[in-house]
């Protein structure tokens, strides 16, 4: 098999070491990349650790020829290259793989392949290419259907199948960006397993960009963390604690401890109860089944699963916008549609995923947006005829000062706040006040680490008050952490129930994959 290419490539399959001197980016006032030096020798497996707007991105960015450093150089096996533009970054073995998948649905894993060579043949000689495919992967540590469309394929199969994409292109240096985030902590570590053993036999030479410490500390040799743009640690992960890394990349924050876990009261009352619930699921094909579900009092019950298996479902169910078929919804034993009026009564709170989108009316301001949930209501709880403009300011001050929400001002439209600040703006919404049953998903995806401690000590701190928390998230890590029970949901019904303590995570893995 040919690939064509406009530069000399490095030998095939023998990894390339790069270094960055002085990296610098500029847009204009602002200094995204502030004089970044790192050392990736070949055949390692190196760490990038940062917060959100660290300045990760920029780097790999500058790295790959995106973005042109406006200091600094680049090199390539030591020798100093010009990196302008992503082909150029090809031409020296640099590729990448990202966050989300870049493949074609509807073509098979070969076609797939051979589309993303630099030229193709106008007419392709499949016999041909399928033989050339077939001795390629005999060398690959990857086992792929290839005859499959992308469709087909699990998550897993999916991720592993961008990597040797990287790899049939001729790439000895790549970078991962979050390349876990859909998958289950079995094809995780699998995944990452087999792409260590490359860089360990010197095939490969990676750069993971991950916020997962535990994959960091277990599969990566060195860690280089970034903070407000500049490199402010590195070492081997050996010598370093997950408290040394946090340190580094948060700086001097006081992060918010999670409150110790009060235990759930034996008579705690049955807050949440979902019973033989049936409906049709987004494509209408198959359906979500919740035989039972309960939540108590005093407890958070995670969710697990892979995304698209119905979590989606599941809480257009509880919030009313999904109408079941068959069986019941009940708050505190009463019939429950979620209508306002029933939010009230029972004291039930929604933070859906992606809130902006999910919870704000964006362009609306920050204190309107904190209004949603009182501008209509009096002081002594009845309706209000009037919209009192100065209490609604007076507020929105009180709950931004109290969440640490960041806002130039409460009139900026709720849109110009960072991720994890409209977040903390839902939290101070949905949390304030009695709040019986709180319904979670996916709170924390894409938030940095300061964000994601404050807001699970916020959750945690609603549970230890007596809120009865139904908690769904794909972060195996988080449910292990916040919750008291787990169950997992696999093709839309509820397969494994197991107490959070104690609970083996390759179990839970093996039933979000559907291996039960």
């Amino acid at each position: 098999m040919s690939i064509v290419r406009d530069t000399p490539l490095p030998q095939a399959g023998k990894a390339v070491g790069i270094d960055t001197l002085g990296m610098t980016m500029r847009f204009g006032s602002f200094t995204a990349l502030n004089d970044v030096s790192i050392n990736i020798p070949a055949g390692s497996f190196h760490a990038l650790l940062g917060e959100n707007g660290a300045g990760k991105s920029t780097l790999v960015k500058c790295i790959m020829g995106f973005y042109h450093a406006t200091s600094g150089s680049l090199s390539v096996d030591g020798r100093e290259v010009a990196v302008n533009s992503p082909r150029d970054a090809a031409g020296y073995g640099l590729g990448m793989v990202y966050q989300h998948f870049t493949l074609v649905p509807s073509l098979t894993g070969a076609e797939n392949l051979v589309i993303s060579r630099a030229e193709v043949p106008a007419v392709v000689n499949w016999a041909k290419e399928r033989r050339d495919l077939e001795a390629f992967m005999e060398r690959m540590p990857f086992k792929i259907p290839l005859e499959r469309p992308v469709s087909e394929l699990a998550a897993g199969e999916k991720q592993k199948l961008e990597i040797v994409k990287q790899l049939y292109l001729g790439r000895s240096f790549i970078v991962l960006d979050e390349p876990t985030s859909v998958l289950t902590p079995a094809e995780a570590d699998e995944m990452l397993g087999l792409v260590r053993g490359m860089t360990e036999r010197g095939e490969l030479t990676v750069l993971m960009i991950s916020h997962k410490f535990h994959e960091v500390t277990k599969f990566a040799d060195a860690v280089s963390i970034l903070r407000r743009g500049k490199l402010v640690g590195s070492g081997k992960v050996g010598e370093l604690s997950t408290s040394d890394m946090a340190a580094m990349m948060i700086g001097d924050i006081k992060l918010a401890e999670l409150d110790a876990r009060t235990p759930i009261g034996e008579r705690a009352p049955l807050v949440l109860t979902v019973k033989d619930a049936k409906a049709p699921d987004r494509s209408g094909l198959k359906r979500i089944e919740i035989d039972r579900l309960s939540v108590r009092s005093g407890e958070i019950l995670g969710i697990a699963g892979i995304s698209g298996n119905g979590q989606k479902e599941l809480t257009e169910i509880l919030a009313g916008q999904r109408p079941l078929e068959a069986g019941t919804v009940s708050v505190k034993g009463s019939r429950y549609g979620a209508t306002r009026p029933e939010t009230r009564q029972y004291n039930v709170r929604f933070i859906p995923e992606e809130p902006l989108q999910n919870a704000c009316a964006p362009k609306m301001t920050v204190s309107d947006n904190l209004a949603f949930r009182t501008f209509d209501l009096k002081a002594g709880g009845g309706d209000a005829i009037w919209l009192s403009k100065g209490k609604m300011r007076k507020r929105a001050a009180d709950l931004i000062a109290d969440f640490k929400v960041r806002t130039a001002s409460s009139a900026s439209p709720i849109a110009a706040l960072s991720g994890g600040n409209v977040q903390r703006a839902v939290l101070a919404r949905e949390l304030t006040g009695d709040v019986d049953l709180l319904i979670v998903s996916n709170p924390c995806f894409g938030l940095d680490f300061s964000a994601v401690a404050d807001i699970r000590a916020r959750i945690m701190k609603a549970r230890n008050a007596g809120t009865a928390v139904l908690l769904l998230s794909e972060d195996l890590d988080e449910l292990l952490e916040m919750s008291d029970r787990i169950m997992v949901i696999s093709e839309g019904k509820l397969v494994y129930e197991t107490p959070a303590r104690g609970a083996d995570i390759g179990v839970i893995g093996a039933h979000m994959a559907g291996h039960h």
